[in-house]
């Protein structure tokens, strides 16, 4: 895959953000706010806490525990809820298999305000021997069934400027396997493979669903064989300076089983971009050395693509032994620049039949996670 390095200050500016946050009212300690008695905003304090299995997590103590992964792990059962406060929590985190029915939610009901990040890379090298890897590099793992976020940042803030030595810069900000995962009004924030929206196994088929999230990065940022619904989500290709042309990068690379009808569906959203016209592809089809018979299957419909996205040729291939044309692409009643249809067999549409199964419903099947939004 493609390297690539931005501007450091865009990133320090995103991830500083909680701690300005934290320091201008939403802090148990600062004075001038209403909410420095309640750094938990309506969602109780550890004294009068919502029930017993509710924990709460402050970078400053005034929680049940000081990082996530305490708290995670302190969660040694179903149904836990992690009420997380204002802060920028530098760690990796890891939810279990055991750990289902999880919620977090962020305190001030603000995402920018409760950031989870590290800098791990693909090749970032490991204090016992040898590298990260892809999936390594996540600064959150979700590997449980049932998990739930809300208002809350996932981020990794490695940069390739900043480790010319390291070849391997994928740098997963969150990588998520579980059955039943919802992430609402969040934040994914990367570059390379930001987020991994996958299963705990080839043979597993795991529903994911995203509603009002962000998500940015630059080459193939959201990834994975899930079963994925991205409702209202905003999806930013990043600006580069290593490279001399197009493309920057690839929005989505899915890797769906070919056992699997159900991909990635990216419905009522849109696609905006830092970098000049045409210089992104949509899409490239991921068919991974671990399942050769991996049919990626992606549709875009009721989505507006900025210009950043190339119009004329929006897909591409990973590997020329896996052409995009053979896979399960589709767009349908997209708008804007970078869904003009210039050559009509470089953007295959759905009919108006196929569109009718298309839909949230028909991929999610009798999980409902958004009656809970």
């Amino acid at each position: 895959m493609l390297s690539r390095t931005t501007t450091p200050n865009r990133r320090t500016f995103l991830i500083a953000s909680a701690g300005a946050a934290l320091a201008l009212g939403l802090s148990a300690t600062s004075p001038a706010h209403a909410g420095a008695r309640r750094p938990f905003g309506r969602y109780g304090s550890p004294s009068a806490r919502l029930n017993e299995r509710t924990l709460y997590v402050h970078p400053d103590g005034l929680g049940d525990h000081t990082t996530v992964q305490a708290a995670v792990t302190a969660a040694s059962g179903s149904g836990y809820t992690l009420v997380i406060a204002p802060g920028a929590y530098r760690e990796t985190v890891a939810v279990s298999v055991a750990r289902t029915e999880m919620t977090w939610i962020g305190a001030s009901e603000n995402p920018r305000d409760v950031v989870i990040v590290y800098d791990n890379a693909n090749g970032t090298p490991k204090p016992g021997g040898g590298t990260y890897g892809t999936t390594g590099s996540a600064t959150t793992t979700v590997q449980a069934d049932g998990f739930t976020a809300r208002w809350i940042t996932f981020a990794n803030d490695f940069l390739r400027a900043d480790h010319p030595e390291i070849t391997g810069t994928q740098a997963v900000a969150i990588k998520v396997q579980g059955d039943r995962s919802a992430f609402v009004e969040c934040r994914f924030l990367g570059h390379q493979d930001t987020l991994y929206a996958d299963t705990t196994a080839l043979g597993t088929f795991a529903r994911q669903y995203y509603r009002d999230c962000y998500v940015e990065g630059d080459v193939d940022f959201v990834f994975g064989r899930a079963t994925a619904v991205y409702e209202r989500c905003h999806f930013r290709t990043m600006n580069r300076t290593d490279l001399a042309g197009a493309p920057y990068g690839f929005v989505f690379a899915p890797s769906t089983a070919g056992a699997n009808p159900r991909g990635y569906l990216v419905t009522h959203g849109r696609i905006s971009s830092e970098a000049p016209d045409a210089y992104y592809k949509l899409a490239r089809p991921w068919v991974p050395s671990s399942d050769l018979t991996a049919r990626p299957m992606l549709t875009v419909r009721d989505t507006r693509l900025a210009a950043g996205i190339d119009a004329v040729a929006p897909y591409t291939n990973m590997s020329d032994s896996y052409p995009w044309q053979a896979q399960r692409f589709a767009e349908y009643r997209n708008t804007g620049p970078g869904a003009a249809i210039s050559v009509a067999e470089n953007r295959p549409q759905l009919t108006d039949a196929d569109a009718r199964s298309a839909t949230r419903e028909a991929y999610l099947g009798d999980w409902t996670p958004w009656k809970g939004c």
